[in-house]
């Protein structure tokens, strides 16, 4: 079934259309989900969050062709609702800062590449997950982060440059 029809019979109530519009896009959310938090249960929980409140929401979704950035939009903000959360269990317990990516196989960082990573501001950061791993535009990230098109391009360009140069640096 083609994503269109999934994504109106689901908005219809269909369960059985959602489940399968959530298999489509449940890698891309998890990849997402597990590079901008760094770990696997809090990406597990970011996504059950997204998708959560995605199937309680589906009904309000305005325009078919939007399910894509909308259901990003949301696993964006389930993300950074958990990095708040742990922000501040860090702080009420004094523990030191956030762990780095670990640096296995499959959908993880290398060790140099989560280096280079660790180097972007959160802002830049999240324009580079965004547009990198979620596959966003420009314009999508900027509706999403209250930003204009060109200053998503040209921060996407500096942080990119500033990963390339340290890469460059550490051979």
């Amino acid at each position: 079934m083609d994503e269109r029809t999934l994504i109106r019979r689901a908005i219809e109530g269909d369960k059985g259309a959602f489940a399968a519009l959530y298999m489509r896009y449940r890698n891309a959310l998890y990849r997402y989900a597990y590079f901008r938090l760094g770990n696997e249960t809090d990406a597990e929980d970011a996504v059950s969050a997204c998708i959560a409140s995605a199937y309680e929401g589906i009904g309000a979704l305005r325009s078919i062709g939007a399910f894509r950035a909308w259901i990003f939009r949301i696993l964006y903000r389930c993300c950074g609702t958990l990095l708040a959360a742990r922000s501040v269990a860090l702080h009420n317990e004094g523990e030191e800062a956030l762990e780095h990516l670990p640096d296995e196989s499959g959908d993880r960082l290398s060790p140099e590449l989560t280096e280079a990573f660790d180097v972007l501001d959160d802002v830049d950061r999240d324009i580079v997950l965004l547009s990198v791993i979620a596959g966003y535009t420009s314009r999508e990230i900027a509706a999403l982060l209250s930003m204009k098109p060109a200053t998503v391009r040209s921060r996407l360009s500096r942080s990119l440059a500033k990963m390339r140069t340290f890469l460059a640096m550490a051979d």
